[in-house]
């Protein structure tokens, strides 16, 4: 898939969509504060439940039965779906382990590696195209993330699993032509009935959220499926209308909005080397955004794909 320097109509729309998700991604830990007292995977089993109830509604009320009835009857596209399914339970999962586990600076490494695999997925398997200066930015953001690597001192399995596993995710969604809508309700749904049957579970032995906790408790949960399927609404539209490198390089925003409130709102501690990643990440966000928008031109140098003597720059 060819990429090209300039920015079209469709690319601007796909950047404004993934800004607005990557921003609800990073605003999100101020949603979950108001859960501290719910166990996290209790947290997990009802954000998958309540995203398919919020998503099967939408369904049916946007009238999109034929498109769903569609995507069921294309068992490659139906089998890729299940598998994004398992893939982001798994990314959320290992994130409220990281969370409850005391691993927050690791599990924030891991969203500041992700778009770098991101860009090489990009590369490698749908043959985007960098330039010098996206080159250039794609080595900067190495840097920093290199600098919290190392300053963490040991490897980061958490970061690399939730790197890894939501680099994949946005891949399989930017390979499956399926719409965001219907997308996200074959998602939950191949997870739903392990979260439901996990939540009956508890309810049924007296140790459930729902029946243990105030009824606004309850109302915040049934509220996480709202606040879970919007921004993945939003990126699934953005990887359709732009490229995945410049998805991946805005997936930026939500760890630095995330870094802002554990600074400002939660009074996190914050070390001269998370600054100084912090100041590569963002110079590289910078560069590799004007090269974008056409600012910085300079010919490619890696392109994968064959191109013919007319198509070269």
């Amino acid at each position: 898939m060819k990429s090209s320097v300039g920015v079209k109509d469709s690319d601007i729309l796909g950047i404004c969509y993934g800004i607005a998700a990557y921003t609800l991604w990073g605003l999100l830990p101020l949603y979950w504060k108001l859960l501290e007292a719910v166990p996290a995977v209790e947290i997990l089993a009802h954000r998958i439940l309540w995203s398919f109830v919020f998503m099967g509604l939408i369904i049916i009320a946007s009238g999109s039965g034929k498109i769903f009835a569609a995507v069921l009857s294309d068992r490659k596209k139906l089998l890729l779906m299940f598998l994004c399914g398992f893939i982001i339970s798994a990314n959320w999962f290992t994130y409220i382990y990281a969370v409850n586990s005391g691993f927050v600076i690791e599990a924030s490494m891991g969203y500041y590696i992700n778009p770098l695999v991101v860009v090489l997925l990009g590369v490698t398997v749908l043959k985007e195209r960098l330039t010098r200066w996206q080159f250039i930015a794609l080595i900067l953001a190495f840097m920093g993330v290199l600098i919290i690597t190392v300053q963490y001192g040991r490897v980061p399995w958490i970061a690399l699993v939730l790197a890894i596993t939501f680099a994949l995710y946005g891949l399989i969604k930017k390979i499956a032509v399926v719409d965001p809508e219907t997308g996200l309700l074959l998602e939950t749904a191949a997870v739903t009935p392990l979260a439901l049957l996990f939540i009956v579970n508890l309810e049924a032995g007296g140790a459930g959220a729902l029946g243990t906790m105030p009824l606004l408790i309850g109302g915040i949960l049934a509220g996480a499926g709202v606040v879970t399927a919007t921004p993945l609404l939003l990126f699934a539209r953005g990887i359709e209308k732009t490229t995945f490198s410049m998805m991946g390089f805005l997936q930026y925003i939500a760890p630095t909005l995330t870094l802002f409130l554990g600074v400002f709102v939660f009074r996190e501690f914050f070390s001269p080397a998370h600054f100084i990643s912090f100041c590569f990440i963002w110079v590289a966000l910078i560069i590799f955004t004007l090269s974008r928008i056409g600012v910085l031109k300079e010919p490619a140098v890696y392109k994968p794909e064959k191109q013919e003597a007319s198509d070269r720059i």
